[in-house]
């Protein structure tokens, strides 16, 4: 079982891991070994996602996303598959949570009096700037 907060908590069995090889470090032993891990989850489906969670989830992860709504995070920074496991786990969790956080509404503000006025001041500036340009080009 992984636990992302007090709140959320993904079953070992929603998550599937494959190993392909990768490209980059591990020597003469990369061509050999099939060190990337390929984490898939499946998002839409999950019991352990809030309805919210899942609809901020689909959104960040952008192209790892698929059109079934499963999730595939890829690692293979390290040479072994155990770490590059982990690295996926980590790359799942760390975007759950930043789902997980509600964005703040928007207030609508009003502009204050003195910047309006201060606005209108710098454009009557600049028009009176304008129009003594004008006077010179005649």
């Amino acid at each position: 079982m992984l636990k992302i907060t007090a709140h959320i908590t993904l079953q070992d069995d929603e998550l599937q891991f494959t190993f392909v090889r990768a490209s980059g470090p591990g020597g003469q032993n990369v061509n050999k070994v099939a060190t990337a891990a390929q984490l898939r989850f499946d998002v839409a489906h999950s019991p352990g996602l809030p309805d919210d969670v899942r609809q901020r989830l689909t959104q960040l992860a952008g192209s790892k996303m698929t059109l079934q709504g499963e999730l595939i995070m890829k690692a293979a920074r390290h040479r072994t598959q155990e770490r590059n496991r982990q690295d996926a786990l980590d790359q799942l969790k760390s975007l759950i949570i930043r789902a997980a956080i509600r964005p703040k509404k928007r207030k609508k503000t009003k502009p204050t009096y003195s910047s309006v006025q201060q606005r209108l001041a710098s454009k009557k500036l600049h028009g009176r700037k304008k129009s003594l340009r004008r006077g010179a080009m005649e």
